[in-house]
């Protein structure tokens, strides 16, 4: 779910792929957006999942 939403934002920007998934990831984690600076702690495994499964994406 979170790398398809992460697969949805990258498709309609250009932002790098790292940035899209770390936001998806705080905002599931935190409940809300990061704001510039932000450094609460997410999941990291979570978060390399979710990179790892929007590359994947990428690629097809």
């Amino acid at each position: 779910m979170l790398a398809s939403k992460s697969f949805e934002i990258l498709d309609k920007s250009n932002e790098d792929v790292e940035k899209v998934c770390w936001m998806v990831v705080h905002e599931h984690h935190h409940g809300l957006k990061p704001f510039e600076y932000d450094i609460r702690e997410i999941d990291e495994t979570l978060y390399l999942e979710v990179l790892k499964t929007t590359k994947e994406r990428m690629k097809q």
